[in-house]
């Protein structure tokens, strides 16, 4: 990218919402923008998590564009490889490539009033001048490393999940793995075998469920080629399946949930062993996880759950919390991200000077999870709020929502647009009513959905057909504007 670069929109991030936003300005005809992305490739979340077993956990077949259906999915449920390479064909199919400056990581971004425009600045120094940013990073985008004494001694290797080394070998060695949630769910089972020793450093057991995922069919794959109507209908019942549990506010489908839960758990052999893993909160309070393989890996006598805590780590091994020293080779991560930043994980200041991190100081807000006052031409994607359905669905509903007023902006000659202060605050609260409703929520599980406030700040109460409601309802006078005559610059 060069030194110096004005555009009139910037996207920042080239993973599915980037590029479906990429994808959709293009064929608006607003040819002026640029992808930036600070990976080598586009894929987003799925080129960082590399992890053995990292899978998604809704079905591909929704969980792919609308205007790009994969008729040859391997299997229900998609693997890493497969998810980015489908991610990669949609770059190259639909031309995002030569929009996309690979190696560029924002470090800052501030909006300048008087040119109605936001400074962006790389970490290499590099500066691009913006009238429009659409923040594509979403939730997954900050690791989260746990603050354990010792941890910076550990003479061995230590690594994250979604920062996983594609040439470190782990046969033969004492793993520790330190988290049980979806990371760690996945990748378990397929390190298990090749380990020495694994430990599972455990907090707190999680719903695992099993899941419908053997491999589609020769004469399955051949039914959605040859049949019109086979993969939009296969489509449209998976989407019923979905919706129809996202609200988690259907008892009988809850405790449906957790029976098929405990059936999953009991392949676990050992009594004891069974009873350390079942959770005590309800289905729901945290993400749901699914897995056919996570249980029977503690059926290995190389595997051992550690759920006692974690006093320290010296430089050989971890201290448990009864003072028992696990001798450990390799450390891996599996604490997940730092969910409830959003856009904060960028230094951005907006309108008056005031930084996102006082404007969220309660925690991150939006409306529709799209914009935020006092951030003008700001829209993010996967923003606060927004989290539940199928990611890739609701990304595409809110860039066309993004589009839509852009387009506004063009066509009314508009320097900038800034959602209503109270327009947001009435929104949030509604929100936050309908949050509170969801009584799987309400529970204080120490899961990743609240921040330090308290507030829930990741998930949406609404399902999918709800979202699609909100975002394309007209909503204009939710807006101040102001026209490119009445600014200076």
């Amino acid at each position: 990218m060069p030194a110096t670069t004005n555009v009139k929109v910037a996207v920042i991030g080239a993973g599915p919402g980037g590029l479906c936003a990429g994808i959709e300005l293009q064929r608006a005809g607003i040819d002026d923008f640029v992808i930036l992305e600070k990976a080598p490739s586009v894929g987003g979340t799925w080129w960082h998590n590399r992890y053995p077993g990292a899978e998604c956990d809704v079905q591909s077949h929704l969980y792919s564009y609308t205007f790009e259906p994969k008729f040859d999915w391997s299997r229900p449920y998609a693997g890493q490889a497969e998810i980015l390479a489908y991610l990669q064909h949609v770059a190259e199919k639909y031309h995002m490539l030569p929009r996309c400056r690979f190696g560029v990581e924002i470090r800052s971004a501030r909006w300048d009033q008087d040119r109605s425009a936001w400074h962006l600045q790389t970490t290499t120094g590099q500066r691009l001048e913006a009238n429009i940013v659409i923040s594509a990073i979403g939730m997954f985008n900050d690791i989260a490393i746990p603050e354990i004494p010792g941890l910076d001694k550990f003479a061995g290797t230590v690594f994250h999940t979604a920062r996983w080394p594609d040439d470190h070998d782990l046969t033969g060695e004492r793993v520790g793995v330190i988290g049980s949630a979806a990371s760690a769910v996945q990748t378990i089972p397929e390190i298990a075998p090749a380990v020495a020793h694994l430990d599972v450093y455990q907090r707190t057991p999680q719903w695992v469920l099993p899941k419908a995922d053997e491999p589609y069919t020769k004469q399955e794959l051949e039914h959605f080629h040859e049949d019109p109507d086979a993969l939009p209908a296969h489509r449209e019942e998976i989407y019923a399946q979905l919706e129809a549990t996202i609200l988690f506010d259907d008892p009988e489908m809850l405790a449906e949930a957790e029976a098929a839960g405990l059936r999953n758990l009991a392949q676990v052999q050992d009594p004891e062993l069974r009873r350390r893993l079942t959770p005590s909160m309800r289905y729901g309070c945290r993400r749901p996880l699914l897995s056919n393989r996570y249980y029977p890996a503690f059926n290995r006598a190389n595997v051992e759950l550690v759920d006692c805590g974690i006093q320290h780590i010296v430089s050989n091994g971890i201290v448990d919390g009864k003072g028992r020293t696990h001798p450990t080779d390799t450390i891996i991560l599996a604490t997940g991200f730092e969910t409830t930043r959003f856009l904060s994980s960028i230094d951005v200041t907006g309108r008056d000077g005031v930084h996102i991190c006082d404007a969220w100081q309660d925690g991150a807000q939006a409306y529709l999870g799209i914009t935020t006052a006092g951030f003008p031409n700001l829209f993010m994607l996967y923003g606060p709020n927004t989290n539940n359905g199928s990611l890739i669905y609701m990304l595409e509903l809110e860039v066309a929502y993004i589009i839509r007023h852009v387009q506004r902006m063009i066509r009314d000659g508009q320097a900038w647009m800034d959602v209503r202060r109270e327009a947001m605050e009435a929104y949030n609260a509604q929100l936050q009513r309908d949050i509170a409703g969801v009584s799987v929520w309400a529970s204080d599980c120490r899961g990743y959905y609240r921040a330090e406030s308290g507030r829930v700040v990741t998930q949406l109460p609404y399902n999918m057909t709800m979202w699609r409601q909100r975002t394309s309802a007209p909503d204009a006078d939710a807006y101040e504007t102001a026209s490119a005559a009445t600014t200076t610059g």
